[in-house]
């Protein structure tokens, strides 16, 4: 079974958190904060197997989790970190944050490896609070949580050129004529399920990849049939093999396919109708009139495609169509599918906004980082407050809340801690 896309969730490792100790040893009165830090929580890492060719896993197991870093100890013990839970994906795998539907990661070499979900942090241990003014500091950070989210996984062939063409127009006959693929070729009248790759081996050295896809129906662009599979598989290739069916013996008009297929295109992506395409008159064995293939010739000529006419079945014109393929494929520079500004980038725990909400005279503050920091915190001790406060101010928690009109003596509340403000 060929799957292309999948929905999974993944959570890194949460960070070990921090410890209070202090040292204790015979005949030493009072020793000095031994706390050591937690451990980093592990990450989750997707890396890209040629041994795959499907995402067909993934349609069984959907949850993965990495695992937690271990909790600081005392003695300058510091915890363990976690190891990264590495999930192998085909190559030409894309994976997208579903909630943004930023990127996360574009894997299209094998081995390349990409971190979708980092690992939280280990807490600082009481010994690092320590200072020449705070020399018995009795509180810790938490470790930072890992990461939760929704990924999206889509395979996207890698191929250097894509057969383009309405099902059964000979696509399937070509590639097998050109590679050692051995696609399944019959009188279907409807399209390929699964995608066909092929390697055209030209001699001396001179090879490219070829892909069968799913042939396009009128649609695809809005997702009819297997439109969106199709166009998918398209976006990676450099130059089309745009094949067409000069027999008429289905009925089916050349010229008019050719518009419908580069219609559907151009409403799938603007980007994807630029793309090269060379017009390929299949099936010339069974076309009888001369004149209809000077026709065609000159039709597709005049608006500026190289034409070549082939046989599939013959394989007559086919080894000159494929040495002009790569010809071209020579000029073509390879270029990324996405820029900088459409893949994702995680937020730092201190960037993260918080909110700050007046109910009934409290102003409520509520975010992640600011929830962090109260996890940290012990209320009965005057230092840990003190650096409480400081780290307020750095988030800008205590800005917002003036912005605000916050009046000395108002009621603040964090989670479940309360307390007046003062200036």
């Amino acid at each position: 079974m060929f799957i292309d896309k999948a929905r999974i969730f993944i959570k890194s490792g949460n960070g070990g958190n921090g410890s209070v100790s202090f040292h204790r040893e015979k005949y030493v009165a009072s020793g000095g904060p031994d706390g050591g830090d937690g451990g980093r929580g592990g990450s989750v890492i997707l890396e890209a197997d040629p041994n795959l060719s499907t995402l067909l896993d993934f349609k069984y197991k959907r949850k993965y989790a990495a695992k937690n870093g271990g909790d600081g100890r005392g003695d300058n013990c510091k915890g363990e970190d976690a190891e990264d839970l590495v999930i192998k994906v085909p190559v030409g795998t894309i994976a997208y944050d579903k909630e943004s539907g930023l990127v996360l990661a574009d894997l299209s070499e094998k081995g390349q490896c990409a971190v979708i979900a980092k690992g939280g942090k280990g807490g600082f241990g009481n010994k690092r609070f320590a200072t020449p003014t705070r020399q018995a500091p009795r509180f810790s950070k938490p470790g930072r949580r890992g990461v939760e989210r929704e990924v999206i996984l889509e395979l996207k062939l890698i191929a250097d050129v894509g057969l383009l063409g309405f099902p059964n127009v000979g696509k399937s006959t070509l590639l097998s004529a050109s590679t050692k693929a051995r696609p399944k070729i019959a009188n279907y009248h409807f399209t390929t399920l699964t995608p066909n790759l092929g390697v055209v081996d030209l001699g001396d050295q001179r090879s490219f990849v070829m892909a069968d896809i799913p042939g396009v129906i009128e649609g695809a662009s809005e997702g009819v049939g297997l439109g969106h599979a199709f166009l998918r598989h398209v976006e990676r290739t450099r130059l089309l093999l745009h094949v067409l069916d000069v027999s008429g013996i289905e009925g089916r008009d050349a010229v008019e396919d050719f518009h419908k297929i580069n219609e559907e295109l151009s409403k799938y992506s603007e980007k994807l109708i630029k793309r090269e395409q060379i017009i390929v008159g299949n099936k010339i064995d069974l076309v009888y009139e001369k004149e209809a293939l000077e026709s065609f010739c000159a039709y597709f000529e005049q608006k500026g495609f190289q034409v070549f006419l082939i046989s599939g079945v013959t394989g007559e014109g086919v080894k000159e169509l494929l040495n002009y393929t790569y010809e071209r494929l020579q000029a073509i520079p390879k270029e990324e599918l996405y820029g900088e500004e459409n893949f994702f980038k995680e937020p730092d725990i201190e960037e993260i906004p918080f909110e700050i909400v007046k109910e009934d005279g409290v102003f409520q503050v509520e975010g992640r980082n600011v929830e962090m920091l109260m996890l940290g915190v012990n209320p009965d001790d005057y230092e840990s407050m003190q650096y409480f406060q400081r780290s307020l101010r750095k988030l800008g928690v205590i800005d917002k809340l003036k912005e605000m009109g916050v009046q000395e003596g108002d009621l603040v509340r964090l989670y479940n801690v309360e307390f007046e403000y003062m200036e």
